[in-house]
């Protein structure tokens, strides 16, 4: 019974590892898709020779930090007046709504069209505010702008001239930090979105796959939006779900890699595990619901293909939690076997391909989005094994929020708590702990006793692996119980954004 029980533990082992070193084995397609378009720069096909009407939205729930530093931007957008409107879009329950008010109220006398729209019941949350806005606004295109976001001045003039395309539904800009500089956490936030945004999206939208829209900084033509049936509030990532729905339906997506547009990343952990639950959570929603539609499609097998890896990646927290719980003995034991206790065959056979599949192609994933953003590149390779390790410490994290995806768990849409990089002290909002940091502490003591236990073993090629896991669990959940037990720190002026 206990060599059954080995060998089932060891099937689920290799299992994980093998569909892990798939999605590792993706990166490097997104590397060479990337590679292979990266001059494909699009361009627009003409230019407006009257400018259309455009509807800008700003959803807000109790962003009291920042929603000023948010109107003031965008209502010095460089447009014409009678071409512009804005609608604030708020939802909040604190004292947001009245500073909001105030500003529309002072920006309305200068002659902005403004216009400031609460609801009380948050229905359908962020895509119900997008839809309730959708019944008054007047614009052919509407471009959203998430309340921590700071549109350059002539933003629209650089995209608005690619929907001269009739085929284009939405484009998506690149997001820029302000506050990469704040902390070591911020640093690793911008690597993760430097890749996803730079790589990934770049390869995708210019190899003809989908890709979606983040859910801010980007336009939209609004016959797309109707056409595609409207923003639906069934998931959580209502970005993720309308995009696929549009291009289903044969709309063109733009992705403008070098317009940039900056933003404010999460200052505390649990503000980020927040984000990152609910990021994870929508996207395995969003997969229950289109992944059939897709493949049911007349969509050519690369786009089906890669929207499989796309709106699966997700399971991958979930993978790497389980690979984590049964990496001892039996995993270990049964390799033995494999490769009859031969050291250097477990390692041609088992280790290297892994190192190779999974992590090297994080690591150059990685180091391409910065070697391809930052002169100096090379100063920031550091802090790529750290963004490694915090992504591990996410796991339990997003691996619970992929659970209750799956299995139909009801949440609300919890935002992002934003502070305002110029503003310092405490602040009024705090994102909740619950268990799940102790889980993480739980899994670093784990992993510290495989330390001890590979050494002893003389195990070292694992040794890095077993150090950095345990260092992810350990900084995630001490940071995620630390939380607001010290004092802000001094804040750092905005960085400038690198294009």
């Amino acid at each position: 019974m206990v060599d059954h029980l080995k060998h089932v533990a060891a099937g689920i082992y290799f299992a994980m590892l093998i569909l892990l070193a798939f999605y590792g084995l993706h990166r490097y397609v997104m590397i060479f898709l990337y590679y292979r378009h990266r001059k494909d720069k699009p361009v627009p096909q003409s230019h407006f020779t009257e400018l259309p009407r455009i509807t800008i939205q700003l959803p807000l729930y109790n962003e009291k930090y920042v929603v000023n530093r948010l109107l003031e931007t965008v209502a010095k957008l460089d447009y014409p007046a009678d071409k512009l409107e804005i609608q604030v879009l708020d939802d909040s329950t604190d004292d947001t709504a009245a500073i909001a008010e105030r500003k529309v109220a002072e920006l309305r006398q200068r002659g902005c069209n403004i216009q400031f729209i609460h609801r009380t019941n948050r229905e359908g949350f962020k895509a119900g505010a997008l839809q309730n806005g959708l019944l008054t606004a007047t614009g052919e295109y509407i471009a959203i702008f998430d309340a921590d976001f700071v549109p350059q001045q002539d933003l629209l003039h650089q995209t608005i001239h690619y929907f001269t395309d009739s085929k284009v539904g939405m484009l998506q800009t690149r997001w820029g930090h302000l506050n990469d500089h704040y902390s070591l956490l911020t640093r690793v936030q911008s690597i993760f979105l430097d890749g996803h945004f730079l790589i990934e999206q770049t390869a995708r939208s210019r190899s003809g796959r989908f890709f979606n829209f983040n859910g801010t900084a980007g336009i939209w033509r609004r016959s797309c939006i109707e056409d595609s049936g409207g923003w639906s509030h069934d998931t959580l990532a209502e970005d993720l779900d309308l995009s696929y729905r549009a291009q289903i339906r044969g709309w063109k997506f733009l992705f403008l890699s070098d317009v940039v547009v900056p933003a404010e990343l999460p200052v505390e952990m649990n503000a980020f595990k927040t984000q990152q639950h609910r990021w994870a959570k929508g996207s395995i929603q969003a997969c229950k619901k289109m992944l059939p539609t897709v493949w049911r499609s007349p969509l050519s097998l690369k786009v089906k293909i890669e929207a499989t890896a796309h709106l699966t990646s997700n399971f991958g927290y979930l993978m790497l939690v389980v690979l984590c719980l049964f990496c001892r003995a039996p995993a270990a034991a049964t390799t033995d076997q494999v490769t009859m206790g031969n050291q250097w065959t477990k390692m041609m056979l088992v280790d290297l391909p892994l190192f190779l599949a999974a992590t090297v192609s994080v690591i150059a994933f990685y180091i391409c989005a910065q070697r391809e953003l930052h002169d100096k590149w090379w100063k920031r390779l550091a802090y790529v094994p750290l963004m490694m390790a915090v992504g591990i410490g996410l796991s339990v994290n997003n691996a619970r929020a992929v659970l209750e995806a799956i299995f139909n768990h009801k949440s609300e849409f919890i935002r992002t708590p934003k502070y305002g990089v110029a503003t310092g002290g405490r602040s009024a909002y705090q994102a909740l702990r619950g268990l799940i940091p102790l889980i993480e502490l739980g899994m670093a003591v784990y992993f510290s006793f495989l330390i001890g236990e590979a050494i002893s073993r003389d195990e070292w090629s694992v040794l890095p692996f077993i150090i950095v896991i345990a260092g992810g669990f350990s900084y995630v959940g001490i940071l995620s119980l630390m939380q607001g037990r010290f004092t802000k720190p001094a804040p750092v002026p905005l960085a400038p954004v690198e294009a």
